[in-house]
């Protein structure tokens, strides 16, 4: 029996939300909303049903949580991130991160109700080991601020932990196919070289190898003598305990062997091997338990056929256990094969999830992320993304937050109040109900905000609501149409924001990072306009120097206006941003002579204070980059770079002038040969080593510092700013 549940009866649990009672809240949506939870418990009956919702599913709702975001300070997203390094920073958070929580919600347009119908799932996921080869321990960072949040909102752990369901990637999948073929293959030959290189030299084995081959014998003579009957070997008393008993294995004799020490079986082994020609030696695994069998042949044809049948059985039974394994991953590979809308909010880091957890390793670049991605789910939308390129929806927002309750309060009153809100025209409301198979389920439970389905469910609402505002017509909408291919959703599909803090788009269907695009010039968010080549990284020095200090020694020496801004990455890491590209290597050569030369000058210079200690270090914003990408997470960013290898203290880089002048000479002599460019990259090495080397370099140092002293005496005093 199916029942439909209409955006009135939702009303009271979600206007509850408002509400300072959670006790309150909790018990109006337990009487409200109906939300599918899923466990191991009822997976397969709710995949099975998933399949029959997504297919017939105009676009699927997602929404994830996690044990966490960041796994250092210094890995939070900033201003200063470049599209690269985002991408990096999300990568880490995806690996080293647990999902927890997976909402699914399939949405289909009923043209008789004029309405959607939704199908909200919240699974509970756990990386569990099901395999027995899996190797070690899966491992997952926690934040406590994370785990605070789900706690808040009534997560259940027990649930998850307990009876979350487990997952394996499509790799995973890969990988453990080939390494039980492996292990099947190397076992047994491990087994027969065991055999083989077993020396039988006390007595006991004597005794007992010569006991088995007699019993062996009297079998084996028996069978051929009554092959026409049931024969059994009848022996002495240990036969009681049944450890030798005669049974039939792939329509062949055989005896089954029991309460057998592995010592024991492994003399058995070499009996069988150098005594019987017509007998094959068998160790077959099942469920629980293996066993061992010796199965008596009609040729050595015969042999291989039926060792043969035994590996194919044993691959088939592994791949079983395999295929169970897999897990919650039936649901991914069932939303990327039917190929269905896939509607987020701010989901870029839900999308990179899905993608180390449940296809394979993350790429090293965005772009190689976005191609792949692409792949599996041609057509993603962000509806955060949504919301801010749209002049109706900029309009309705007003000064409203893009998050996503904000979000389903203004776009959604009618499903969030139960009541008509004075600005939005009621033509433009679109019905949304909920859709139970059978109420008497105990799957049914109520859902919150913060729940991933119920999460997935308002980021449902707030797609089809904001469709509407694009003026999308759905009474007019076929059920064979795509709904991605509508040509008012075309240029929002697959753009997500890389960054909501500096606002950096990308686009899954090219790689490339896009440019935020506004509806309205009144709505238009302004950031910081940033030039990488302008930073440099300084890391290290003493905590109680702080960013307008920084400011202050740097600016004594090379001016005024040399530094736009300084912004710290943690207490022990600043980003400097200067207001020419050529300063940053004027300042990197300053800070590089000054601790070299070490005389009574370099400690009177204003950048002694910033290089107080001996452990200050400097370097261009690649440098950050590559320090991004490594897997270490150490709290403090000068405690990750010494993890990371880093022992220089400054990293030289070419001035702007020399860098345009190399680059413009290899190209006006790319024509003539390959060399010439070869000799100029030469030559451009060369003067970077005679930057850092050169004894006449280290005197024309001494002399821009003595020449920085004029600089900071005649300067007026220093105005800070973006502080």
């Amino acid at each position: 029996m199916k029942k439909q549940w209409p955006v009135r009866a939702l009303s009271r649990a979600l206007s509850s939300s408002t509400s300072s009672s959670t006790t309150t809240m909790t018990t109006t949506n337990t009487a409200s909303f109906p939300l599918k939870h899923v466990t191991k418990s009822n997976f397969e009956s709710a995949l099975s049903s998933l399949s029959d919702h997504v297919r017939a599913a105009d676009f699927v709702a997602i929404d994830l949580e996690m044990t966490g975001v960041t796994s250092a300070p210094w890995r939070d997203s900033f201003e200063f991130d470049r599209f690269d390094v985002r991408y990096l920073k999300v990568k880490d958070s995806a690996e080293k991160f647990a999902v927890v929580q997976f909402g699914v919600c399939p949405f289909r347009w009923d043209p008789l109700k004029l309405s959607f119908v939704a199908h909200p799932h919240n699974f509970f996921i756990y990386p569990r080991q099901e395999l027995p080869f899996d190797g070690p321990a899966n491992e997952f960072l926690c934040q406590t601020t994370s785990l605070d949040f789900l706690a808040k909102y009534q997560f259940d752990f027990n649930a998850c932990i307990h009876e979350g369901v487990s997952y394996l990637s499509r790799e995973q999948e890969v990988e453990a196919l080939k390494r039980a073929n492996l292990i099947y293959e190397d076992g047994l030959s491990d087994s027969l070289k065991e055999a083989r290189d077993m020396q039988v030299v006390n007595v006991v084995d004597f005794l007992f190898s010569e006991r088995m081959k007699n019993r062996l014998s009297e079998w084996r003579g028996g069978l051929l003598q009554e092959r026409n009957g049931g024969f059994e070997f009848q022996g002495s008393s240990n036969d009681s305990e049944q450890q030798f008993r005669t049974v039939f294995f792939k329509m062949r004799p055989a005896v089954s062997l029991n309460g057998f020490s592995s010592h024991q079986l492994r003399l058995i082994q070499l009996v069988v091997k150098k005594h019987f020609k017509d007998l094959a030696y068998l160790h077959v695994s099942g469920e629980n338990s293996s066993q061992q069998f010796i199965v008596y042949v009609d040729s050595e044809s015969d042999k291989k056929l039926l060792m043969r049948e035994v590996k194919d059985q044993q691959c088939k039974h592994e791949e079983l256990k395999i295929k169970a394994a897999v897990g919650f991953r039936h649901v991914i590979d069932l939303l990327s094969s039917e190929k269905k809308l896939i509607v987020g909010h701010n989901c870029f880091l839900d999308i990179a999830h899905i993608y180390s957890k449940f296809l394979g390793p993350l790429p090293s670049t965005g772009e190689e992320f976005a191609s792949s991605v692409n792949n599996y789910f041609p057509s993603i939308i962000d509806t955060k993304v949504l919301l801010n390129s749209n002049n109706v929806l900029q309009q309705l927002m007003k000064k409203s937050s893009t998050s996503l309750s904000s979000a389903f309060s203004v776009l959604c009153p009618q499903i969030v109040l139960g009541s008509k809100s004075s600005y939005l025209p009621l033509q433009s409301r679109v019905k949304v109900e909920v859709e139970v198979d059978d109420m008497r389920s105990s799957s049914w439970n109520s859902g919150v905000k913060h729940e991933a389905g119920y999460d997935a469910f308002m980021t449902g609402c707030i797609f089809a609501q904001a469709c509407s505002h694009l003026g999308i017509d759905f009474k007019l909408h076929l059920p064979s149409e795509n709904l991605a291919h509508n040509e008012k959703l075309k240029k929002h599909i697959n753009r997500l924001y890389l960054s909501w803090t500096n606002g950096d788009i990308i686009n899954l269907s090219t790689g490339n990072r896009t440019s935020e695009s506004f509806g309205s010039n009144n709505h238009k968010m302004r950031y910081t306009k940033i030039c990488f080549e302008h930073i440099v990284l300084i890391w290290g020095f003493q905590s109680k120097i702080k960013a307008r200090a920084i400011k202050e020694c740097i600016s004594k020496v090379l001016g005024l206006s040399s530094v736009t801004s300084v912004y710290h990455v943690d207490e022990s890491a600043v980003f400097v941003h200067f207001s020419k590209a050529g300063l940053v290597s004027k300042f990197l050569a300053l800070k590089e002579s000054l601790e070299r030369t070490n005389d009574p000058i370099s400690v009177l210079h204003p950048l002694a204070k910033l290089l107080e200690g001996g452990n200050t270090r400097a370097a261009s914003y690649e440098t950050y980059k590559e320090i991004c990408s490594s897997p270490i997470s150490k709290v403090l960013f000068a405690d990750q770079a010494e993890a990371f290898g880093i022992k220089w203290k400054t990293k030289l880089v070419e001035s702007n002038v020399e860098a345009n002048t190399q680059e413009s000479k290899i190209l006006h002599e790319g024509n003539s040969m390959n060399s010439e460019s070869d000799s100029a990259q030469e030559s451009n090495n060369r003067k970077i080593n005679k930057v850092t080397n050169d004894s006449s370099y280290d005197q024309l140092s001494r002399n821009e510092i003595v020449d920085s002293f004029y600089t900071s005496h005649n300067a007026e005093q220093i105005r800070t700013s973006n502080f």
